[in-house]
């Protein structure tokens, strides 16, 4: 365990029996959210730091959940004593958002209605809801005003959301790896990602856990296309090249032949089908698909962001091109044009995409720089 580590961490639940109202026009509850918390609440309340987590993430942000454990959270990189997201000067608090499959109210819960889980009927989300919905969490917890908000990829649509539903419950906003709204691109990787997993025969039109079944392959190639567009050509070509885990290209004998990047993906597939839900990725994705922040501000960004109060911090990476430097530069002009104070970076990094979640040198020193400011403000 890393002497800068948050240490052994234990997961909380909250129940909030008052139902939510949702953007499709249901309402859902009574619904549970799991979450984890780092660092100590200060007396003023005023210290504490909100993670919204990307896609595949959930609660288990920073520490481990026993000795045992050989992985951290998924962003131990950045939450913990000395670190960007200092554990020593913020109260940080991550969850794992309602629709997802780590423990909260989710497709995979049981319909007090029925008694079977959700299913395909679990209501469609919006990243609003997901605000509301930690917005009640930061209630239960006496945080009136959040110190940042924070995310990475569709957790900084999260943030950006956050600083439009409640502008004066949120002091710094920090936007990573983002988009105001994804490109026709990102909207059909998407879209064959969900296609693996509904054209699974194990799929079931979605009641696969009633059947006592795992649409496992669909999942696994879903994973396969997302991971792909999260990596880089460089961060491909370094990592694997055109070596071989087996076979051989000589004369005759090129059966059974398997490059390293083969297995690679394979193993991420099995990996994610076996922890994953696939009504949760369908319902995931579908709500990064329909995120637009402008939307409802007559698709003008300016006058979307002119309803914000806090100060903005905007990182994007050079090899991204899932959600590549252009984007962050239009939510960054958004800002300028209605006059918002905001800071830029854009770190050369050969990661792509995943670039947000790793010990990157010039990313974290530019990170932790912002965050000092986001602790004396606090």
């Amino acid at each position: 365990m890393n002497t800068n580590s948050v240490g052994i961490v234990s997961p909380q639940t909250a129940v909030f029996d008052e139902p939510l109202a949702l953007a499709c026009g249901r309402s859902l509850g009574p619904y549970e959210l799991v979450y984890e918390t780092y660092g100590t609440l200060n007396a003023a309340r005023s210290n504490a730091v909100l993670v919204c987590h990307a896609l595949s993430g959930h609660h288990h942000a920073a520490g481990y959940h026993s000795a045992d454990d050989r992985k951290p959270g998924w962003w131990d990189e950045c939450i913990g004593p000395g670190k960007a997201i200092d554990t020593d000067r913020f109260f940080v608090v991550s969850l794992n958002n309602l629709g997802g499959c780590h423990g909260s109210t989710g497709p995979a819960s049981i319909n007090p209605e029925t008694g079977k889980p959700w299913g395909p009927d679990f209501p469609s989300l919006r990243a609003r809801d997901w605000v509301h919905s930690q917005a009640r969490l930061a209630d239960l917890l006496g945080i009136e005003c959040w110190a940042a908000v924070i995310g990475g990829s569709l957790g900084g649509m999260q943030a950006m959301r956050w600083a439009l539903e409640y502008p004066d419950r949120l002091r710094h906003c920090v936007v990573i790896a983002s988009a105001m709204k994804l490109s026709a691109q990102n909207i059909a990787f998407n879209e064959i990602a969900r296609n693996a997993i509904l054209t699974d025969p194990d799929f079931a039109e979605g009641r696969y856990r009633e059947e006592d079944k795992v649409p496992a392959r669909g999942l696994a190639l879903a994973r396969m296309v997302g991971h792909i567009t999260y990596l880089s050509e460089d961060a491909m070509a370094r990592k694997f090249g055109r070596d071989l885990r087996s076979g051989s290209f000589d004369v005759g004998r090129s059966e059974g032949v398997e490059f390293q990047v083969e297995s690679y993906l394979h193993h991420q597939g099995q990996v994610f089908s076996r922890v994953f839900d696939a009504n949760t990725y369908l319902l995931m994705t579908r709500a990064l698909d329909y995120f637009d922040l402008a939307r409802e501000y007559d698709n003008d960004p300016v006058q979307a962001f002119s309803h914000a109060r806090c100060s903005f911090m905007v990182i994007s990476f050079s090899t991204d091109w899932r959600f590549s430097p252009p984007r962050s530069r239009e939510i960054v002009d958004a800002l300028i044009a209605a006059d918002r104070p905001v800071s830029y970076a854009e770190i050369e990094a050969k990661e792509g995409h995943d670039a947000f979640l790793l010990p990157i040198p010039r990313y974290l020193d530019v990170f932790s720089s912002y965050m000092k400011r986001v602790g004396e403000d606090s």
